[in-house]
C-alpha cells in the first residue's frame, strides 16, 4: 500500500536517530530497561563488567534519549528510563489528575523536605499549629513521604522524609537541588524555622542528609 510505503520513507531520514548504538551502549541500555529500580553506576558496573565506562557510556546514552520520548535521568545518583516530561499527561490516572494538596500539605511536604528527617511533633513546631494525621497520610499516599525511623528520645517519636518519587516528580536530582533555601534564609524568613530547627538538634543531635 502506498501509504505504508511513504511511512517507511519518511523516517528513513531520521536513520541517525535511531542507528545501532555500539555493544557496550547496548549492554547498559538492556541493564537499565530491565531494571526494577534505579541503577547507580556500581549497580550497573556490576551487570556490564568492569571493561565498560559506565559514566562515559552513560552520558553518552543521556544524549542519545534527549528529546524522544523517554528520556534517561539521573535521581539521586541513580538512573533509570522514564516518560519525557512533555508526555507525562498521556499517561497520567484521572484520579493523579485530580489530585489536589492542601496548604497544610504542602506546607508539611515542604518542612520534610527542607528539614528531614523530622517528626510530626517537630513539623507542628515549625509550622506553629497542629497537623492531622491525614496530612502526612495523603502525602504518603502520593508516594513522595515515607516513614525514616524513630528518634532515640523518650516516646521514640517517628520520623519522615521525603522519597526518590518526590525528587523525580519535581525534577530534583538531590534534595541540594531544593529552590529558594539560600535567598529564604538571606532574607531572614526561615529565622524561626532556623530557632526551632537548632534547639531541636541540641536536643535530638545533627539532622541526616
Amino acid at each position: 500500500m502506498s501509504s505504508g510505503g511513504s511511512s517507511a520513507g519518511d523516517h528513513g531520514g531520521s536513520r541517525g536517530l535511531f542507528a545501532e548504538l555500539p555493544d557496550d551502549l547496548r549492554a547498559i541500555e538492556a541493564v537499565l530497561f530491565a531494571a526494577a529500580e534505579p541503577m547507580s553506576v556500581d549497580d550497573i558496573s556490576e551487570h556490564v563488567g568492569a571493561g565498560i565506562d559506565v559514566k562515559a557510556a552513560l552520558a553518552v546514552l543521556e544524549a542519545h534519549y534527549a528529546g524522544r520520548g523517554i528520556n534517561l535521568v539521573a535521581r539521586a545518583k541513580r538512573w533509570h528510563f522514564q516518560t519525557a516530561a512533555d508526555m507525562a499527561h498521556l499517561l497520567r490516572r484521572e484520579r493523579d489528575e485530580s489530585r489536589k494538596l492542601s496548604r497544610a500539605a504542602v506546607e508539611t511536604l515542604a518542612i520534610i523536605a527542607y528539614h528531614e528527617p523530622v517528626s510530626r511533633a517537630e513539623i507542628e513546631a515549625i509550622r506553629g499549629v497542629q497537623i492531622s494525621k491525614g496530612t502526612l497520610d495523603v502525602l504518603m499516599e502520593a508516594g513522595w513521604v515515607r516513614p525514616a525511623g524513630r528518634r532515640e528520645v523518650p516516646g521514640r517519636p517517628l520520623t519522615y522524609a521525603t522519597t526518590a518519587d518526590f525528587l523525580a516528580h519535581f525534577g530534583l536530582e538531590s534534595r541540594r537541588d531544593l529552590p529558594g533555601i539560600d535567598d529564604l534564609r538571606a532574607a531572614g524568613l526561615l529565622d524561626p524555622i532556623d530557632a526551632a530547627m537548632e534547639q531541636l538538634v541540641l536536643e535530638t543531635g545533627p539532622e541526616g542528609d
